[in-house]
Order: C-alpha cells, then structure tokens, then sequence
C-alpha cells in the first residue's frame, strides 16, 4: 500500500485522488431538477473564477452558484460542498439569507450531489469559507438586485428607491409590496435572467451583517440530536442488500487462490470474484458476513514483506524516493547565515502514523437502474468519487450520479471512493441495491492514515537571539506549514518524498499539524539556547503582526507571565503558535507529569484564533474546541503500531482517541477581525497542540520532546 492522497499546496498543487488506478475494471435516471428544488425560477450565475480547492489545474475553472425561487418564497442554494460535522450547511444558508434579506429559515441548501450542484472541488483545506461562500454571497446578491429591477419595471419606478426585507419588496411608506415568489413568476424577471446579470451587484459589507457575524446553532441539529437524520450508513433503498468483503490477512499479501463455492451453496448469498475483489451480498449483513468467512476459510494468500513500527524512522530514510526529487525553497544562503550565527543549534524530531477515527466509517448504498449507477455515500469528494466510478466501469459522467448525505466525520480522511466502488460492484453482480459498510476494523486497517515523518532542523543565532539562519528538512509527512513564519533572511526548507510503508494521505491540517510541532518545538529549544523567555523569543523573531497578536492575547487570557513564576514539581507550561490557511493560532498549556509512569496530565489550555471576519461565532468556536480535542489525541495518546504486516492496536480498544474524561478546561478566546475577508477555520487552530503540550512538558522535567506522541521522562521506580 504505497499511494499516497495529499496536497501540498506550497511546492506542487495537486488534487487529492486514489493514486493508484482502480485494482479491477467492471463491465437513477437524473432526476428532473424541478423535482428536487420544486416549482418555481432558476437563477444561475457564474461566479468569479476560483481554484476548486487549488489541487491542480484539474480541480479549477469557473465556479457557478446556482439559487432557486421556489413558489413559496423558499430559496434554495446548490453547491458540491459537503456537511461532515463542519457546520458547512448552516454558513451556506446564512450567506444567502443575509444577501437575499430573508429568514435563514426560509434558505434551503443542496450539497454534494453531483448530478445537481455544481463542482466546488473537495470539501477540505479550509477551502468553503474563504473561495466557495463568497461566490454563494455573489450568487445571492446577484439574484437580490434582479429582483429590484424586476419589481422596478412593473412599478414603473427608479430601482434606488427600493428596498428589500424579510423576501418582500417594498416602497418607501410600504405602498406597494412584491414577495420574491411573485416577482419569479414575473415577465420582466424571465427576461432579466436571460440578459447579462448585473456587474454591480453588491455583497453585503460586515458592518450592515444581520445574520451573518452573529451565532447560530445548526439548521439541522433537531434532526440531528432526534435521530431523525440520515447518515450514509442510515440509507435504505427497496430490496437492498448488505454487502462484506474479503480483506487481505496482513498488508502486501496477494490473493493467490480461493473458491466462491461455499458461500454459493448459502441461501440468498451472492459471491463475487473479480481478480483481487472478493466479496457477497445477502439480505442481512450478518448472511453476508458469513458468506465472507466461508470463502475466507479457502483462501490462500501470497504474503509481502513489511516492517514494523519499531523500524518505521529508520525505514522511512533508507527508502527516500527515486523517483520524485527532493521540493527545495531557498531564501538568502543558509550557508552564509550560518557562518554569521554567534550560536547553533540541530535537533531531530519525529511523528507516527495516526488513524482519522471518524465516528462514521466509510459506507456507501450503490443502484444500478436503466443503465446508470447512483451511489450514496459518506465522502469529501463527491466528483472525485464520480471519476472513479466512471473509470471503474467505463461510464460517461451522465450515467454516474453521487450524492453525499451529511456524514458523520471525515478530518481528511474520506477523499477517495473504495467502498463506492466495491458497493457498485456488489450491486451489479446481485442486481439488488448493496449496502456497505466497513466495519471500524476495516476503517483503522485499509483506510489511510496521517503520514509519519521526520524533521531535521538546523538554526543560527547572532548574539542578540535573532534567527541568522534557518535549515528544514521534513521527509515524508509533506508540505503545508512548512515554511516558518518568523522573520530570517536566509533559509532552506526542503521536502523529501519517501517510499511510505503504510498507505497515507491528507489529515485535518494536512502536514501543517506535523511540521509545526517539529518547528514550535524547535523554537523553544533555540529560546533555551538564546537564553530567552519563549514569548519573548518568538515575539523578538517575528514581524507578522496577526501572529503576534494571537500570541499577545493568549499569553494575556492565560497570564503567562504570572504562571510562569509559580514554580511547582511535575507543573509546567508551555506556548506555541502558527499559521496556515490565511488564519492564526496560539495556544498555551498547563500540564502535569508523573515522574513514575511517564503520564502527562493536561490542566488546562487556552487557544487565541484569529480567521479575519467571523461568519459564525457559536460554529467557529465548536470548529476549535474540536481541533483542540482532537489534537489531544495526537498529542498525548495515538500512534500506529503494526508488526508483521498487520496493526496490533487496530480498535479503540487499543488505539486510545480522547475520551470526555481527557479534556481539560479551555478557554478559546476568538479574535474578530471584521476588517479582514474571512479565513478557513476547520484547520488551523490543531497545529498549536501539541507544540504546546511538549513545551509544557519540557517546563515541567527539563527533559525535550522530540517525537510523538507526548511522554515525560521516567525518573523513579
């Protein structure tokens, strides 16, 4: 398992996708829009040109909005964006009922359906916020003024004295009043739409925001918190079927023989055999699992070599790739920068492979009718996953139709289509709709994980402790972050590709969260070395003034300082920060270790964030408690361990993500910055983790952490 799904946006722009092509070939009628959406007037408008999510020239090319009136008044907003616990949906209906000036209750918004939205590329890299809801907002003004016109001409009167509110336009006085539902049946706005729209059309500035800027919960939490709500895994369609399939014993192993007989002789199993893929179909997912254990039990498999754990760093180096050279960025001339350095320091540090642990695993509900393939499935790319269908079994784009129903979690980790594709097979060998699931051991062994790496750093320092050089050598965990953001004139930053052991790709801040620990960490050993405070180390380095501003703030709320002068056996304190996506972030951390088991207790933590204008505040600040909590994870407890081709903690049994029990209290503090277009913020604020912590914890014993996750030093028996 050698492919890798990433994007490293800094260096080589390319789009997240399964690498490798499908390992077997395969030999909804569209549904009519109105059916959809409902009576009444589309309004589509093209938006400005944007990168899809700006992972290649494949992903980008104009971006269209599409709005539709309904008779009601309703509107509804299309976009191929999809709803993973983001708080997406909600933003996209606020954007629009602010610039269509009606309730939020009144905006319905259409995600991820590949035969009726249009392609906004991948829901991943912070991207909705800042490149797809400004277009979403245009869309909508657009669409507001050509109402004004329209109500204009039939009332024979100047468009500037109009007004719109509540998806009534009005006169001044309110004389005469015209609902949006009666103006898209207008004439005049038939004709509208047919002309060229408007170029000036105006976004509503923050300043005049009635529902954007201020909280609110999601437009789809009672069915959410009732049970009501369909995830991926909840969809049923008529005479459905469930579907398993055969895994490979251990990673490498190739599938040498097996017979489909057993499970054939089941009642109601369907086997299937298409070179390596294996699997059968039934009417409960238990028959089908049974089926799969019958034709497991004549398998013979042809194992391939893999290391273990335990060898991964040294692995990792001795199998640097050949093939795709080394990404180098040069500022100024390391050499010379370290030649004026009064003061150098090296230090090596090192990240393991870390699951994704979305509540809900892949899963996907695959039917074939009247020749075309529609799949319903939990995935981040639902146009991605459409191309791969379409090559899997040899279709045009109008015979493969995917929709994502909101699911439950992604966090990088859902951008490729396997279980589409195995479901669509299954479908079409049973003639039945198939249902798959993977099960959470399947999720933790064959999905791909956050790639390991290794950082070698190298730093001068003249005598006042200001950075004269700076060296960074990141191999294999990739790009994003990895330039620093403090003030140096001569720098090398340098990624270097690796033959990984394991399959691996993008994971919530992609390598961003990698390459910070290793620099924050670095930074505060070169504090150490200048002799410094590790604020005032950091805050001497930088001229960025939104990063310094984070730090400022945090170090305030937390009273750095104060708790800093408090001295305690075992207590200790610790301060990161960084940028990535447009958006800032520092935190600070108080822990507590145990000197005899190595345990680092987290006491309390405090996160400045800093993502221009905030759209949402209530969904901003659950977007970086979320980080917060899942960079725990990160940080103090997870790593992959596999020996012998196979995971010995593939469960959470055994692979500890945080439970309610770990999370310290927090304080998140969320600096507005209405002057400033609005940043992504479902990344940024984990890349202050678990710098944070390990500074902490260096505080607390003395001792540096270079590698994760976090672990005191032992010192008694």
């Amino acid at each position: 398992m050698r492919e890798r799904i990433e994007s490293q946006e800094n260096f080589e722009p390319e789009r997240y996708e399964l690498r490798e092509s499908p390992a077997y070939t395969f030999a909804l009628s569209r549904r009519e829009f109105v059916g959809v959406v409902g009576a009444g007037l589309v309004i589509s408008v093209a938006g400005k040109t944007a990168l899809g999510q700006g992972f290649g020239a494949a992903a980008r090319g104009p971006l269209e909005s599409r709005l539709h009136l309904g008779e009601d008044g309703t509107v509804t907003i299309l976009t191929g964006k999809v709803e993973i616990g983001q708080g997406a949906r909600t933003e996209f209906a606020m954007a629009v009922a602010e610039e269509m000036r009606v309730p939020l209750g009144r905006v319905r918004v259409v995600m991820g359906d590949t035969d009726l939205s249009p392609n906004d590329g991948l829901t991943a890299g912070s991207g909705t916020t800042p490149r797809t809801i400004p277009v979403a907002r245009n869309a909508a003004a657009v669409a507001r003024e050509l109402l004004l016109e329209t109500a204009g001409k039939q009332w024979k009167t100047d468009r500037a004295r109009l007004e719109v509110r509540d998806g009534v336009v009005t006169e001044p006085g309110g004389s005469r009043k015209l609902g949006y539902a009666e103006l898209a049946k207008a004439p005049e706005m038939a004709a509208a739409y047919r002309a060229e729209a408007p170029s000036d059309a105006k976004t509503t500035p923050v300043k005049d925001w009635k529902i954007l800027g201020k909280p609110h919960y999601r437009t789809d939490a009672r069915d959410i918190v009732t049970g009501k709500h369909e995830y991926p895994s909840d969809i049923r369609r008529p005479e459905m079927l469930y579907g398993s399939v055969l895994r490979a014993p251990s990673y490498g192993a190739t599938l040498a023989k097996v017979d489909l007989a057993p499970a054939q002789k089941l009642a109601g199993v369907t086997a299937v055999r298409d070179g390596s893929f294996v699997a059968c179909a039934a009417k409960t997912s238990f028959a089908a699992r049974q089926g799969v254990a019958a034709v497991a039990a004549t398998a013979e498999w042809k194992p391939g070599e893999h290391p273990s754990s335990g060898e991964l760093f040294t692995y990792l180096k001795q199998h640097v790739s050949k093939s795709r050279p080394p990404m180098v960025r040069n500022k100024g001339a390391v050499a010379e920068g370290l030649a004026q350095a009064s003061r150098r320091v090296r230090a090596v540090y090192q990240v393991p492979f870390i699951q994704h642990a979305p509540m809900e695993p892949r899963a996907a509900v695959a039917e074939w009718k009247n020749g075309k393939l529609t799949v319903w499935t939990g995935t981040q790319n639902p146009f991605g996953v459409r191309e791969q269908l379409m090559q899997a079994f040899h279709l045009g784009a109008e015979k493969v139709q995917v929709i994502v129903p909101d699911a439950g979690g992604g966090f990088g980790g859902k951008h490729t289509g396997e279980v589409a594709i195995e479901a669509a097979r299954l479908a079409k060998e049973a003639g039945h709709p198939v249902s798959l699931r993977w099960t959470r051991a399947e999720e933790f062994m064959w999905a791909y994980f956050r790639p390991a790496g290794i950082f070698e750093m190298e730093a001068g320092l003249d005598g006042q402790g200001r950075l004269t050089a700076w060296d960074y050598t990141n191999y294999n965990s990739g790009t994003a972050a990895l330039e620093t953001p403090y003030r140096v004139a001569h720098a090398r930053h340098q990624f270097v590709y690796c033959d990984s052991p394991m399959r691996e790709g993008s994971y919530r801040g992609i390598a961003a969260t990698a390459n910070n620990f290793a620099r924050e960490c670095f930074m505060e050993e070169l504090a150490e070395a200048a002799g410094k405070d590790p604020l005032e180390f950091r805050l001497a380095n930088t001229d960025n003034p939104q990063l310094e501003a984070v730090m400022v703030e945090v170090a305030k709320r937390f009273g750095w300082q104060e708790r800093r002068k408090q001295r305690r056996p075992g207590i200790g304190r610790g301060i990161a920060a960084g940028t990535e996506k447009g958006s800032f972030v520092a935190a600070c951390a108080e822990v507590e270790t145990d000197s005899r088991t190595g345990a680092v207790k987290l006491r309390d933590f405090y996160l400045a964030f800093e993502c221009g204008a905030i759209l949402n505040p209530s969904n901003l600040r659950s977007q970086v408690e979320g980080s917060i909590i899942q960079g725990l994870g990160g940080a103090l407890t997870e790593a992959m361990e596999f020996e012998n081709g196979k995971l010995k903690n593939g469960s959470f049994a055994k692979y500890p993500v945080p439970r309610f029990k770990d999370v310290p209290p927090m304080s998140v503090i969320l600096m507005d910055r209405p002057d400033l277009a609005p940043a992504g913020a479902g990344e940024t604020p984990i890349i202050a983790v678990a710098p944070a912590i390990a500074a902490a914890v260096f505080d607390a014993t003395g001792e540096r952490v270079r590698a994760l996750p976090v672990r005191a030093k032992v010192t008694k028996a």
